[in-house]
């Protein structure tokens, strides 16, 4: 707050009053003779230091409040300095010097007057140009478009796999990346010695001499499945989406690192028919109703009987003809292509999870996403999901 000041020394506004009193002398609260002032030399430069303290307590006035506290210390009819000048330096003056000290106090007046005029226009006149700078932001304006990302298509597979399975009352459960050899091979009913672990036992950790057990990179988001019947007794429906990890060589359709959901029901009476409602169900909401299925016998440890699911190709409508004419480069004439395996859960594995493999039953499958993405959105090269060119992100916003 502004207050009223000596003449002579201590800084304006705020310090103390009382300190001002005390460490200079209030020259506006004294008369002329208290002050020697006897010349009219004298009262020219006794004016002279009121205005140089005026022009210097101005510059603090940088608001409307300020300012306000400006105008009442100068220009108070009680306590302004205007009117301590008026009470102590020209009444109490003598007559020959009433005449001076009048004529500096009205030049003193119009000036202290014209200049916090002044200075309240400026003041106004810059919150005005505030306001205007606001205001020339028009808000109905379209805003400047940013660039957004967008799901990776190996994310977007995921999910519209996971939407499907939802849709009909699967739930998603994850898992670790790095798994113990039992959850990975023994408890799926595959034995140190098997010989499916030719084109999975692969990727150990190097551990410090003397850990407990080998750990590895999961080949398979199946360990899930075991983990999962260990926690839950049935009914139970999951599908377990994750990045598992082999020995592959890189190229157009093989990579180390690849991605794969896997699904399991069991319950009491699953049978092979509830297999094949859900697999037909989830590749005609995925592929779109037209395409046909089949299944072929094979062999998983984990699953018997075993079978390989195939669908109609997407590409030639299973004719095996390409459009332009010749043999379909995808199916290769045949009209179908392998899509995924699957089968019963064999009832050995429920033998790991303490179920009795005489009241339930149940199936289990496992589908590459990545190949679901190539097949559905025509890719031709696995590598270009890992090596993050946005110009192929870009096309699939």
């Amino acid at each position: 707050m502004f207050q009223r000041q000596a003449l002579c020394g201590a800084p304006y506004p705020g310090t103390n009053s009382a300190t001002n009193m005390a460490s200079s002398e209030n020259k506006t609260a004294r008369t002329l003779a208290d002050l020697g002032v006897t010349q009219p030399t004298q009262v020219s430069a006794l004016f002279l230091e009121v205005r140089t303290r005026f022009e210097s307590d101005s510059l603090l006035a940088r608001d409307e409040s300020s300012w306000k506290h400006f105008r009442d210390a100068w220009l108070g009819r009680k306590s302004g300095v205007l009117t301590q000048i008026t009470d102590h330096w020209l009444k109490t003056a003598t007559p020959e010097m009433k005449r001076v000290v009048g004529a500096a106090l009205n030049e003193l007046r119009a000036h202290v007057e014209s200049q916090i005029e002044e200075r309240r226009k400026a003041i106004e006149s810059g919150t005005q140009e505030t306001a205007a700078a606001r205001d020339r932001f028009d808000l109905s304006l379209p805003g400047v478009i940013r660039p957004l990302g967008s799901h990776h298509l190996i994310g977007q597979v995921f999910q519209q796999i996971e939407d499907i399975f939802f849709s009909i009352g699967f739930s998603v459960v994850e898992g670790p990346e790095i798994e113990t050899p039992y959850y990975n091979f023994e408890a799926l009913n595959i034995p140190e010695f098997h010989p499916v672990r030719d084109d999975m036992d692969t990727f150990y950790l190097d551990l410090p001499k003397g850990a407990a057990q080998p750990l590895l990179l999961r080949t398979h988001t199946s360990p899930m499945q075991i983990r999962t019947m260990e926690k839950r007794q049935p009914p139970v429906r999951v599908i377990v989406p994750g990045k598992v990890y082999r020995r592959d060589n890189p190229d157009a359709t093989h990579s180390f690192i690849f991605h794969q959901v896997e699904g399991l029901a069991v319950d009491q009476d699953i049978t092979f028919c509830d297999f094949t409602g859900t697999i037909e169900y989830f590749v005609k909401q995925f592929f779109g109703a037209g395409v046909k299925t089949r299944f072929r016998p094979s062999y998983f440890p984990f699953t018997e009987p075993s079978v390989e699911f195939d669908v109609s190709c997407i590409f030639c409508g299973g004719s095996g003809s390409a459009a332009g004419g010749g043999t379909c480069s995808k199916c290769k004439g045949s009209g179908w292509i392998e899509l995924f395996g699957a089968g019963m859960v064999d009832p050995a594995v429920y033998g790991f999870v303490k179920y009795d493999a005489k009241k339930v039953s149940g199936f289990a499958f496992g589908m590459g996403i990545d190949r679901l993405a190539m097949l559905k959105y025509g890719i031709d090269d696995i590598q270009v999901f890992f090596q993050n060119d946005v110009r192929f992100l870009r096309q699939f916003p």
